[in-house]
């Protein structure tokens, strides 16, 4: 195995059959020793996140695959905490498209003047480029495409996939009296076709879930999920 990349929450090794490993971390994003999906930086370390993502990550991709979803997934090693996957290209040096439900976070700081905490949104879109040192602005469809990043077919496609994904999710969790405020996925080309599929992870570090109005933790909504 050759180390590729060695990121925020997990390691990314290349196999000899030209696959990836992904080897989860329990180190999760935040700021301050608090939790926060959204953040640019590595908060805290919780024992068993590493499992505990790839434990939801398993569930949720066997479920899109079995729905003819497209993802990078093949399987996963709950024990040791590896994923294996195909190998994708990212957009440009990385995209995040966050699907959201409720006024919170990051939206509520930009559109705050206008939205209320907590207020319902239809399933809206925003892409953020990854960019630590500028704090991973939001772009535009238009800019997306006059910087060569995806065209406005392709955003068109990750846009229609970020919701029909940010659905699914949404109505399994609903099924425990889960509720989904907002959730954050990744996107890469596979295939000689560039195929545009989900890449990366669906786990408790990546979205922010609530019961009865209170926020779950990332490990407590794989205990209370699972």
């Amino acid at each position: 195995m050759e180390l590729k990349y060695t990121g925020k929450t997990k390691n990314v090794y290349k196999l000899e059959d030209g696959n990836y490993l992904l080897q989860f971390k329990d180190d999760v994003t935040g700021v301050d020793g608090v939790f926060d999906p959204g953040a640019n930086s590595v908060g805290l370390t919780l024992e068993g996140a590493g499992r505990a993502g790839l434990r939801l990550t398993k569930y949720f991709f066997e479920i899109l695959n079995e729905k003819g979803i497209p993802t990078h997934y093949i399987d996963a090693n709950i024990e040791d905490a590896t994923m294996t996957v195909k190998p994708a290209e990212v957009f440009g040096k990385g995209l995040e498209v966050i699907c959201r439900y409720r006024a919170v976070g990051s939206f509520l700081r930009r559109y705050g003047l206008y939205a209320k905490e907590g207020q319902p949104l239809d399933a809206f879109v925003e892409v953020t480029l990854k960019d630590d040192l500028r704090e991973d602005p939001p772009i535009s469809e238009d800019a997306l495409d006059m910087l060569g990043i995806l065209t406005k077919a392709e955003y068109q496609q990750l846009k229609s996939l970020t919701q029909q994904i940010g659905n699914v999710v949404k109505e399994e969790l609903a099924k425990k009296g889960i509720e989904l405020y907002d959730i954050k996925f990744e996107f890469g080309r596979v295939g000689e076709d560039k195929q545009i599929v989900l890449i990366d992870e669906i786990s408790g570090g990546n979205m922010r879930a609530y019961k009865d109005g209170e926020y779950i933790e990332p490990l407590e909504l794989e205990k209370m999920f699972l």
